[in-house]
């Protein structure tokens, strides 16, 4: 109790100093340093909820200054110890109303808006990005999505960050289980890796953007396996993506090369058994895709085997 009276009287000492007193103007600057000074303190002795508070007073002195790197840094700095406090919380499975990961999501947009205004896209999108991490470790990848989009249109002028985020997106959808949405997310992904990263000469994807469509071609696959959509209402895009791993299809249609022979065999194996229902075949194709797949793709792929194997064979969807 007397701990926290001292900081209290510490918070408040600071904060009267910055009154507006009669012919006295107060300095904002020195006031922006001691909560500076006493947030770093409550850090030390690991109270963060404390340190984020006065991380904030420390934000309005800077943009009282006009100090907008300042005021952006101090309001990341109080939403990292919110996030902090939140963890604690769940650590220790105490009940609570979520109030310090709710006060991270404010701290973080104002900071998300202070870069904005400032022009500065590429901070703004780190930290959209950053918030997006956050929620998704702490299971709301529902919330993540919107924070991973936003970071995606921050990104617009850069293809491969854009990509990157779009992926974080998808990953998000699918473990939402919106397996359409997760596909169209895909789906856009493989045209904008293939418009921006194509090579003067031959046209073929190069380096990251290779490996990004490698990735959205395998998932796609997958998720319409998951999805099994009847070929009335399968979108031209899929039924063309599909029709590359029909019976009899040669490598020459391995989607341009871009998957090795064995995993575009594999591929197209897993097509044919799904649509025979052949529950054995499917189990010794895991077999030989788990090594290959990412824990993504693994888990969509134990999916498919599950909606296969219902004995009614509907789909979940």
């Amino acid at each position: 109790m007397e701990k926290d009276a001292d900081i209290l009287g510490k918070y408040r000492s600071i904060s009267n100093k910055l009154k507006k007193r009669f012919l006295k103007r107060p300095n904002i600057a020195e006031g922006s340093e001691q909560y500076g000074a006493l947030a770093k303190g409550l850090q030390q002795q690991e109270c963060p909820q404390y340190a984020a508070f006065c991380y904030l007073a420390q934000a309005r002195c800077e943009h009282s200054l006009v100090n907008s790197a300042g005021e952006a840094q101090s309001l990341l700095d109080a939403a990292r110890n919110f996030v902090t406090a939140e963890n604690d919380s769940v650590g220790l499975k105490c009940p609570s109303f979520q109030e310090h990961i709710t006060a991270a999501i404010n701290c973080y947009g104002h900071a998300i808006r202070v870069h904005t205004e400032n022009k500065n896209t590429s901070l703004a999108a780190a930290l959209c990005l950053e918030l997006g991490d956050v929620l998704q470790r702490l299971n709301k990848p529902g919330e993540a999505m919107a924070h991973f989009q936003r970071a995606a249109e921050l990104q617009s002028q850069s293809p491969l960050d854009c990509l990157v985020s779009l992926g974080h997106v998808a990953t998000c959808k699918i473990q939402c289980r919106d397996y359409d949405g997760a596909l169209g997310v895909f789906t856009e992904m493989a045209y904008l890796a293939q418009e921006s990263g194509g090579s003067g000469t031959t046209g073929q994807p190069l380096g990251a953007y290779c490996d990004i469509m490698v990735r959205c071609e395998i998932t796609r696959v997958l998720l319409l396996m998951v999805l099994q959509p009847s070929p009335q209402r399968i979108r031209p895009e899929h039924a063309q993506t599909l029709e590359k791993y029909a019976w009899g299809t040669t490598d020459d249609n391995n989607t341009n090369h871009l998957l090795d022979d064995d995993m575009f065999l594999l591929l197209q194996s897993v097509v044919m058994a799904c649509q025979s229902r052949d529950i054995e075949a499917l189990h010794l194709l895991q077999k030989d895709m788990w090594p290959k797949l990412s824990p993504e793709q693994n888990n969509l792929l134990q999916l498919v085997i599950t909606e296969i194997s219902q004995p009614s064979g509907d789909s979940a969807l």
